[in-house]
């Protein structure tokens, strides 16, 4: 199942939007943090930079097979073995990743969704003790260039409440400018 309003623009659009390996870093991936999961992974804006400042393997997860495919090209372009591209349903199929697999979860502009709790859930399940999450929207400014309509989209209260709910702690709060923030928090119990 897509997000509701998840429409991509193309490609060079939207990679105008983010400064990827800078915000990585300010969320805390680096060579410290061995696997990670990218959940709605879209063209790998994030996969790909990740996968060069972690010492692990990336899971870049998205619904739509042209997403994924688009991931995986540009890893293999870039002669990036540590990728991989997965084509599933995290709604309805969960990650396909085992409990306690990975070190990061990254959800970036996707709890917009109609369920963001599922995506929680399952990024709590897969993540090893003290994993964190790393959480990134639209900030809810409608002047925005882009992002999901104004009800739907979440604020960081929102987001920090439902990572709560999962059992998440230790909200850390992060300024992604000029038209995102992030979160960071760590999963609780194993």
């Amino acid at each position: 199942m897509k997000a509701r309003e998840s429409g991509m623009p193309p490609e060079g659009t939207w990679n105008a939007f983010f400064k990827p390996a800078e915000a990585l870093a300010t969320l805390g991936i680096d060579r410290g943090v061995k696997d990670v999961a990218d959940f709605g992974c879209g063209y790998g804006t994030f996969a790909i930079p990740a996968a060069k400042a972690v010492s692990g393997t990336v899971y870049a997860i998205d619904f739509e097979e042209e997403m994924t495919s688009a991931t995986a090209k540009k890893a293999a372009e870039n002669g990036m073995h540590n990728v991989k591209a997965l084509r599933r349903d995290l709604f309805t199929e969960g990650s396909g990743l085992p409990k306690n697999s990975v070190d990061f979860v990254l959800l970036f502009n996707i709890l917009h969704a109609e369920r963001p709790e599922t995506l929680l859930n399952e990024a709590h399940r897969i993540l090893r003790p003290k994993g964190r999450i790393a959480i990134m929207h639209w900030i809810p400014d409608a002047r925005t260039p882009r992002g999901p309509p104004m009800e739907i989209r979440p604020t960081p209260e929102q987001c920090i409440g439902w990572a709560l709910k999962a059992g998440f702690a230790f909200p850390k709060q992060f300024d992604l400018k000029p038209f995102h923030y992030g979160i960071v928090m760590e999963k609780l119990d194993s």
